[in-house]
């Protein structure tokens, strides 16, 4: 897959954007806080239902605007789609397939598909579980697109449990809690089984791609850590959804008093995490920083592989990262990244950039100019180093 063209209106710091992109590498340099992170943002908005910076989509609009415009056309093995979402500072998002308005945004997933990699990514492996749980669910999701309602739906479903949870369970209120068990472990129990077949298919590519990242260093493992007891993550039969969805109703029903005690849902995929294991010792607390980057980047690269396995060629971005690794990382990464067949990179230093790369990458340099409404980015002319 590659980006043919991305078209921005007030997206961020621009007011207006139309780049024509393709296939191999392409280079967006300029001092931070020039706009070049805006652009490869909005390529991982259009994949990923949100941005990798903020939470919340009124920060994406421009000071002063109502809404910011994105549309995306992808090839995908000869096939044109474009995806086009406006994003409102107040109110619901928009969004289109070529011309044909959709129900909402997330019928445009899966057209644009990114595996990207940037300075927070860090938090992978030295933040907490909620990084590594966002990973996970952003790489189920771009594996299995339809998967996006389920965990937009089992948010919603835990919320309405917490909030049960919280008021306190008379007899008529267990009857009601029953309901929401049901439903929950339902959809937890989905969730959780394309998170356990993710892990194990993604572990090899992890162990990989370490190696090669960072030859020498020991070696990088991963596994999948539950509240409940899925059983061996090798055994197909305990990965099915069906088997989760009973073990997590079990589940329900063990900690039901000491849930009710703390008035909040104790087990579940939202208390799941992604076990990093460096030789013998956990990653958090016992990598170095260069093992910890390369770690993160690793997790990034391993999903694109494995994406790649599947017969699907996400568009790797890299926002920024040149600049935290040695000599050695940047030219595996380079190898790596060369793999795909579109690449997206970011740096606020053409040096950082190896010498080998900037001579195949179509380069662009984004300049900011103060206007009446403010700053705004602009695209230089292309250049090729």
């Amino acid at each position: 897959m590659y980006i043919r063209s991305l078209h921005l209106g007030d997206f961020r710091s621009w007011r207006q954007l139309d780049l024509d992109l393709g296939p191999g590498v392409t280079v967006f340099t300029g001092p931070n806080g020039n706009g070049k992170t805006n652009i490869v943002e909005a390529v991982g908005y259009l994949a990923h239902q949100g941005s990798h910076r903020v939470s919340s989509d009124s920060a994406l609009v421009r000071e002063g605007c109502e809404s910011a415009r994105l549309s995306a056309t992808a090839v995908n093995h000869g096939r044109e789609l474009t995806a086009h979402l406006v994003l409102n500072a107040r109110g619901a998002n928009q969004a289109a397939v070529n011309r044909t308005q959709v129900k909402n945004q997330r019928g445009i997933a899966g057209i644009v598909r990114t595996t990207l990699f940037a300075p927070e990514d860090l938090a992978l492996v030295r933040g907490e579980p909620e990084q590594r749980r966002a990973f996970l669910d952003q790489t189920m999701i771009a594996r299995y697109p339809r998967l996006a309602g389920v965990r937009s739906d089992y948010d919603k479903a835990l919320k309405q449990r917490n909030a049960l949870l919280r008021q306190g369970v008379d007899d008529d209120a267990l009857v009601t809690l029953d309901v929401w068990d049901a439903r929950l472990a339902h959809l937890g129990g989905q969730i959780m089984s394309a998170r356990a077949q993710l892990v194990h298919d993604l572990e090899p590519h992890v162990r990989e791609t370490y190696a090669r990242l960072a030859p020498g260093s020991r070696p990088a493992l991963i596994s999948y850590s539950t509240t409940v007891d899925l059983g061996e993550p090798g055994d197909p039969q305990l990965l099915d959804p069906d088997v989760a969805e009973a073990v997590l109703l079990e589940g329900f029903a063990r900690r039901r008093d000491a849930e009710i005690d703390r008035g909040t849902t104790l087990t579940g995929p939202h208390r799941d995490d992604l076990q990093l294991v460096l030789g013998t010792q956990p990653a958090k607390g016992f990598a170095s920083h260069g093992e910890s980057w390369s770690f993160a980047l690793t997790l990034r690269l391993a999903a694109h592989r494995m994406h790649r396995a599947d017969g699907t060629e996400p568009v790797v971005i890299l926002d920024d990262v040149f600049a935290e690794l040695d000599r050695a990382r940047r030219r595996a990464l380079v190898d790596l990244a060369g793999e795909a067949e579109q690449v997206l990179i970011t740096a606020a230093v053409g040096d950082d950039i190896p010498e080998d790369l900037r001579s195949v990458a179509a380069v662009h340099t984004v300049s900011v100019r103060d206007t009446d409404g403010g700053r705004i980015s602009e695209l230089d002319s292309d250049s090729r180093e």
